[in-house]
């Protein structure tokens, strides 16, 4: 089996190099320092340890996804590190949408026990079976997409599990995602995020075509004078600059949350669980904790985006938008999804 399996669409096999995040942009596109935020029991802090700490908070309830990679860690050979694990400096940590493995994939590394231990800890990322068939794109007929198989799929360690920082990197085509423990401070996800799956988005095929029905309900229920501001002719675009967050007073694009009436707050609020539905739950409860701390749902705008060239004008990109919020969702000619949230502005 070869090591990147080409994707099936013309758009993903272009270079992808333009939409990688070297380090400096990736911390731009975090932004800078920012007070440590303490969300709970059930949820995973956002605060990290300082570089020069060598032990991971003894007070925070670890993640089964976290544990797992340091069991994963431990079991590895010398061989076998100088495939699956870098530096946590290293550039490749903070890829978004390189649409394949980022280097050696599973089948090249693993063992079959080992393997199996890496695909438990991509479940534990997501939220139970229905949230792991969505990122693995499990349709009946083909896995993880244009990768087409799981050795195909590039799952790395970056830093030391046992020792300090580290994050469990998980890529493929229309994948990236990411568990860290919180080593990438105020950070939702562990950093930004891409998903897709190659179906047209308006599909019942598409497996995430739920989740723009769920923006296509808000939409629906907007009045004219509503959609005038709510839907734009010129999208943001889809790739990773297109997830930088605005300066605070700078103005977001569509309608504001604010200018809603209280039915169609609701569906937004519909919107937000739907999109959150297939990650575990520590997460999502960290994506509302960050909307809390950055004003609530009242600084989030929803647009909706449309090409003159879209059969009978159908919007085909929507977008929610807000204080350290992006969430850039690509509905045609099929489903790319690039999403930035942290504690962080600038």
């Amino acid at each position: 089996m070869s090591e990147n399996l080409d994707p099936v669409c013309t758009e993903c096999t272009a270079d992808n190099a333009g939409n990688a995040l070297d380090r400096r942009q990736f911390v731009r596109l975090l932004g800078g320092s920012a007070a440590a935020l303490s969300l709970g029991t059930t949820v995973v802090r956002a605060d990290s340890p300082k570089p020069t700490e060598k032990k991971p908070d003894a007070t925070k309830k670890e993640s089964p996804a976290e544990t797992l990679v340091k069991e994963l860690f431990s079991g590895l050979s010398d061989d076998q590190k100088k495939l699956a694990c870098f530096p946590w400096a290293d550039n490749k940590r903070t890829m978004m949408d390189p649409n394949r493995s980022i280097a050696t994939p599973i089948g090249k590394i693993y063992t079959k026990t080992q393997t199996e231990l890496v695909e438990r800890i991509i479940k534990a990322m997501c939220s139970g079976e229905e949230g792991f068939k969505q990122i693995s794109r499990d349709e009946g007929r083909a896995k993880w997409d244009a990768s087409r198989e799981f050795g195909n799929v590039g799952a790395h360690i970056f830093g030391d599990p046992l020792k300090g920082k580290f994050a469990f990197l998980v890529t493929g085509h229309h994948l990236t995602i990411r568990c860290d423990g919180d080593s990438e401070e105020g950070a939702a996800f562990g950093g930004p995020i891409y998903y897709g799956h190659t179906p047209n988005g308006w599909s019942p095929r598409n497996l995430f075509f739920y989740q723009s029905k769920a923006a296509m309900s808000v939409h629906d229920a907007l009045s004219e004078k509503q959609k005038k501001v709510a839907v734009i002719e010129k999208n943001p675009g889809e790739h990773a600059a297109s997830v930088r967050f605005k300066k605070p007073d700078e103005r977001k694009p569509g309608l504001s949350y604010g200018e809603m009436s209280r039915d169609q707050q609701e569906l937004v609020a519909t919107v937000m669980r739907t999109i959150l539905s297939p990650f575990r739950k520590e997460d999502a409860d960290e994506v509302m904790q960050i909307i809390k701390t950055h004003g609530g749902f009242d600084k989030l705008h929803l647009g909706f985006f449309k090409r003159t060239e879209t059969a009978e004008g159908q919007w085909d990109f929507w977008r929610i938008e807000g204080p350290g919020f992006v969430w850039n969702f690509r509905v045609l000619p099929h489903v790319h999804t690039y999403v930035n949230i942290s504690s962080k502005l600038s």
